[in-house]
């Protein structure tokens, strides 16, 4: 079992920035795994935000390129989400995620609202 922990969410105005981390207890797993960030928007479906590979390739979501960055630091089992010119529209709730071959991990999600 392996428990992903999220913080620094919270209210930012729109052009401010906010950086989300995420803590994986499992180095095993951690080492094995695609990280990833995903959101959900109230009524909306959840969405890729940005991934990261265990060997360091990114993918992004359109909306977001040239806006957010994703990093790992693998020493310390953790997945980071730089988040810079913030839009009202990346209001949402955001999740940590662990993609292995055998089935995907999930942290309980850190709510970022971005006022206008």
């Amino acid at each position: 079992q392996v428990q992903l922990v999220e913080s620094g969410g919270g209210l930012a105005q729109a052009g401010g920035s906010l950086r989300l981390s995420c803590a994986a207890s499992s180095p095993n797993i951690f080492s094995l795994a695609s990280m990833g960030w995903y959101r959900q928007a109230p009524g909306k479906e959840r969405e890729l935000v940005a991934s990261i590979t265990k060997g360091g390739t990114t993918n992004y979501a359109d909306s977001v390129k040239g806006r957010f960055s994703i990093d790992r630091d693998n020493a310390k089992n953790m997945v980071n989400l730089q988040m810079t010119s913030l839009k009202p529209e990346d209001t949402a709730v955001y999740y940590c995620n662990a993609h292995l071959g055998f089935g995907d991990y999930w942290g309980q999600g850190t709510q970022v609202t971005i006022a206008s």
